[in-house]
This record gives C-alpha cells, structure tokens and sequence, in this order.
C-alpha cells in the first residue's frame, strides 16, 4: 500500500446550489417547538422576534431542495469545495485494511465548517433589514464564522463566549475581534440572564446553554437585532448539507461508497451536515436492497447527550428564554466540565439529529478526553492536520472502527467529517503533552437532577399538562 495522501478535489461547478432537505424524507413526523412562556407549538410570528422571515421559512420547510441565492454561492468560492483526502498514512500507521477518508472543513477562512450557515444567516439578516447579529459561542468557532460573515455583509456582530473557552481560547476570541466582533465572556454582567448565573455562582465557568440565555436576551431587547446560531435547529444543519453532497460526489470520485459516516457531535451541525445527505439516499433507496452506511454522532464523556441523556422537550437554553424542543436533552440547568472541545459542550442536541437517533436511523459514541488527543495526535502526525478537538472525536472513533477492522479481517470504507484545524487549540495540545490534561465522566446523579428539571409536555399533543 502506497503510504501518500491521495485527495479528491471538485471544481467550482460541482458546488451544490441547493440545499438539501431531508424532512420531507423522514419516514415519521418531527414534533414542533414551543413556546417557552406558554409550551404550546410556536407559529412563524413568535420566530419573528428572533429570526429573518426567510431562515423562519426554511426552519418549517417541506421542500425536498432550497435553492442557495448567488449571493451566498459567491461567498461559498473562497473555499468551496472543500478536498476529501484519503488517508493512506493513517491507514499504513494502524495496520488496517479500512479504507479511512477525511472531508476537511478547515480550509474555510475562519477554519471550520460553521460558515456554511454564517454566510448564509447574515446574508438574509442583511436582506431584511437587520443591523446587527447576537449569538453565542463556545470554543469560538461558530464566533469566528458569524463574524466574518457579519464583516462581509456589514453587519455588527455580538458574541457571548463561553467563559472557559475565553479563558481558554484567547487567539479564537483574538480573530473574531479581528473580523469586527464584540465578544463578551459568558456569564456576563450585561443581561438579566448573565446577572442571575453570576450572583448564585460567580465562578461559574458558563456553558453554551447559558450564552444563549443572554444572547437570546440580547436579540429580545433590541429592535434592531436579531438572533444567529450555529448548531441545533433545522435551517442550520440545511445549509451544512453542502458537505454531504460534496462528499457524495468525492466518494464516488473515488469509487467508494462508504460503510461508515462520522462526525462529532455537540448540537449537530458538523455531523448533519455530513450525514443528512447519505441518511436520506438511504431513505429513498429503502426497499431496493441496497445498504447505506452507517452514521455514527460522537459526542464527549462529559457531555453525553445522545448517549445518557433522555429523549423529551427541554429548554433550548438555562434561562427558559429560547424555545423549546423535542431533542436528547441533559437537562437545560446541566453545566459541563470545562473540557476543551468547548463546541460540544451543549446540554441538548438538534431536534433532527435526535429523532434520528430516537428512530433508529443513527447510531452514537461517547469517548473521554485523553483518547480523544492520542488520536488528534497520531492524525497530525500521519495526516499533517492538527485538528479542532471537537474533530478529534470523529477521529478517535474512525481509529477505532479501522482497529477493529483490523482484528476482524474486514475491510470497511470509513468516511470523516474533519470539522476545523486546531490551529487555535495550542493551549490545549500544550496540556496534553504537559500530561496535566485530565479524563472526565459526568456523575449519573448530577445528570439526573438536571434531567429532573425538564418541563412537563404532553408530547403527543404539543401542549403543557
């Protein structure tokens, strides 16, 4: 086996111009959000406060394809398509007939996969009149995103950050303030939500629950703001499906179809966007004997939603301002430990990508911090990559599968979603070789009393009980 890297790389013209909606696919029916004042089902008027009316339309769409305005396909060109690699000296270090492939989001300007919705939320902001965006961020990478795309179409940009990634992640904070951000760490004295959190625990080291909380709030108290996500809700992972889509074409370029489909996994736009696309070829396929892949979302050990946490309707956020979904929740109260892949430290997950899960049609892995950097390490040093360490649990699992292919003679097609560099995370590679980074488990009883906080819905019916 040759050991050098072989890539796959689409012209400007393969760029997907619509996205993909895999709703109408589903072979069952999404719950909708509700109020979080009256816990009924929210119409488009109660979006309205916080969104554009046509990201509004798109959350709620039954339309199979949404066509992506040129505007944003001008913006998608800086760096898209993104190269899938195969990563043949991975598969030489591990011994393994696996056949392992990388869809690299990192060559985006700001190093991620967020601003394939950044571009696209600022743009229609930007077309309805909006002045200015408020979002929250937790490593920094959907901070980084938004504020470039708010640079782009002149747009002011307000960011609650995690205070630990803050402290942590001083060169993410760094680049967003470059691009023309106000970021601000999260708990924070600005809004009635942060005060709160402060006064009963003024250490608080925040979590992403809690900065939506105040930028939430932020967006409610301004005319003239509306509020921007990066993760969660349908019309995110929409317009990651570009990923998917490039990477079907890529895999076919290589004359693959893979047996496996990974991503990391906090409120999932990173796994979405790269599996939505080969879930729903499989749904539409269903009864002609052919097998799709199997989709694996791997979350954190210490923020295991999909995994621990319970399948009901919970608050989007700690401060019961957000709306609330039908989703794997921990509880909207849960804090996580301040580990260092701070973009999967969210005590919920999409609605979408849970019902999945719920159904059957997904699988998940929790996998703990120090294998997580052993396997980022041995991919830098196969690969070149240094990756985000939300990445790394893709990566850690993708070894995984390749080891037990290994063992067992088989020979799978493994396909990655490698969601950003971690050229910002030094700090953190600097600890693990230190041997000062430490693994972490959340207590089943912490999640437990979380867990029994979640407000009480009648499911079938959408309504309080």
């Amino acid at each position: 086996m040759s050991d050098s890297t072989v890539k796959f790389i689409l012209s400007e013209k393969d760029i997907p111009t619509t996205w993909y909606n895999i709703i109408p696919d589903l072979p069952f029916q999404m719950m909708p959000p509700l109020h979080p004042g009256t816990l009924q089902p929210m119409n488009p008027g109660d979006l309205s406060r916080l969104f554009p009316m046509a990201v509004i339309e798109q959350e709620m769409s039954s339309k199979p394809e949404i066509d992506i305005p040129g505007e944003v396909l001008d913006v998608y060109r800086l760096w898209r398509p993104s190269p899938l690699f195969r990563a043949r000296r991975l598969e030489a270090a591990l011994r393994t007939p696996a056949r392992i492939y990388y869809k690299y989001e990192g060559v985006s300007p700001a190093g991620s996969h967020k601003p394939n919705t950044a571009v696209a939320q600022a743009y229609y902001n930007k077309r309805e009149g909006t002045r200015r965006l408020a979002t929250e961020t937790g490593a920094g990478q959907w901070g980084s995103a938004l504020a470039m795309a708010c640079s782009f179409f002149g747009l002011e940009c307000s960011v609650y950050m995690v205070k630990v990634s803050y402290d942590q992640k001083p060169y993410r904070r760094a680049l967003m303030q470059a691009y023309g951000a106000d970021v601000t760490p999260s708990p924070s004295p600005k809004t009635a939500a942060g005060r709160s959190i402060l006064a009963a625990s003024p250490d608080s080291p925040g979590s992403l629950g809690i900065a939506i909380s105040e930028a939430v709030e932020d967006a409610a108290t301004h005319d003239d703001t509306k509020y921007s996500l990066g993760s969660v809700l349908n019309h995110v992972l929409l317009h990651q499906t570009v990923i998917g889509q490039e990477a079907q074409l890529q895999m076919e370029m290589a004359g693959e179809k893979p047996d496996y489909v990974v991503g990391c996994c906090g409120g999932g736009s990173n796994f979405g966007g790269l599996a939505l696309p080969f879930v729903g070829e499989t749904l539409k396929t269903k009864g002609s004997g052919r097998r799709g892949p199997r989709a694996i979302a791997v979350e954190p050990s210490a923020c295991p939603t999909l995994t621990r946490g319970v399948y009901a309707y919970d608050y989007g956020d700690t401060a019961k301002v957000a709306p609330v979904a039908m989703m794997y929740t921990l509880g909207h109260g849960f804090v996580p430990a301040g580990i260092h892949a701070g973009g999967l430290r969210y005590h919920g997950d999409s609605p979408l990508v849970s019902a999945l899960f719920h159904h059957g049609l997904i699988e998940a892995r929790a996998v703990k911090q120090l294998p997580v950097f052993e396997a980022a390490v041995l991919f830098a040093r196969s690969e070149g990559i240094l990756p985000a360490p939300e990445s790394a649990h893709a990566i850690r699992t993708a070894i995984d599968l390749a080891v037990e292919a290994r063992e067992t003679g088989a020979d799978p097609a493994i396909l990655i979603g490698l969601s950003g560099h971690g050229h910002f995370d030094l700090a953190a590679y600097d600890a693990y070789a230190a041997g000062i980074l430490e693994d972490y488990e959340h207590p089943q009883d912490e999640i437990d009393r979380a867990i029994a906080e979640l407000p009480v819905v009648n499911i079938t019916a959408g309504e309080a009980s």
